[in-house]
Order: C-alpha cells, then sequence, then structure tokens
C-alpha cells in the first residue's frame, strides 16, 4: 500500500472543493467533524438515538452528517429531565403520595412513586423520544 497523501479534486467544477487521500489506486474522501462538546447523554438522549438509528435511518444519518445530531440528543436529554421533574411531583400528588403515606406505610409509598414514575417516562417516550 501507498503512504496516505491528500489531494484536491473536483476544484474546477464545484465551489466548495473537497481533499482526498489517496490509498493505493483509491482516492477516499478526507472527512473531519467539528469538536463536539464533551457533556456525555443521559437516559433520554440514548433513547432518541436509538430510536432515530432503528426507525428513521435517513433523518438519523442527515443529522450526523450535518453536525445537528448530537446538539438535539442534548437538547432531548434535557428537555426530558426537566419535564421528568415537573410531572412526577404532580402525579404523585394526584396519587395520593404523601409524606403522610411515606411515614405511616413506606412500601405503598414506594409502589405509588415507582407507578408515578413509570407514568412519566411512559409520557416522555410518546412525547418527545418516538416522535
Amino acid at each position: 500500500m501507498q503512504s496516505a497523501k491528500p489531494t484536491k479534486k473536483g476544484a474546477n467544477k464545484m465551489n466548495n472543493p473537497m481533499t482526498y487521500i489517496q490509498n493505493g489506486d483509491y482516492l477516499i474522501p478526507d472527512l473531519k467533524l467539528s469538536q463536539q462538546p464533551e457533556k456525555s447523554l443521559g437516559k433520554y438522549g440514548r433513547m432518541r438515538k436509538t430510536y432515530l438509528k432503528e426507525h428513521r435511518p435517513i433523518l438519523y444519518n442527515q443529522m450526523l452528517l450535518s453536525e445537528k445530531l448530537y446538539p438535539h440528543l442534548l437538547e432531548i436529554d434535557e428537555t426530558a429531565q426537566s419535564r421528568l421533574e415537573q410531572m412526577i411531583p404532580q402525579l404523585a400528588k394526584e396519587a395520593g403520595a404523601t409524606e403522610e403515606l411515606k411515614a405511616s406505610d413506606p412500601m405503598k409509598w414506594v409502589g405509588l412513586m415507582n407507578t408515578c414514575k413509570a407514568q412519566a417516562e411512559e409520557i416522555l417516550m410518546a412525547e418527545l423520544i418516538n416522535s
């Protein structure tokens, strides 16, 4: 194999010339992504990524190539976290999961809180993740 060396091709045909690397007889596009922030994705961002990859592959690839995927996933993750923090207390109040119940019957309280969290996550899945 020959060593890779950058080559410019198509400069006379396009306004935005692309750089290629020669590898043997092949010219391979020299593609590089811009620097992305070092913030890791949470649970809901990863779930959105999986949904896009499996059910909306064209949109996933367009967002990936235009470098809009990671900011989108971060936004979904942050929105889902804030919505979850707002919905759980509301659902707990409606279900009757009070501090008095927590003191008198902790197992029932835990069951109600788990149900509230499951309901909130189901709403988030329908509204944010799988849409």
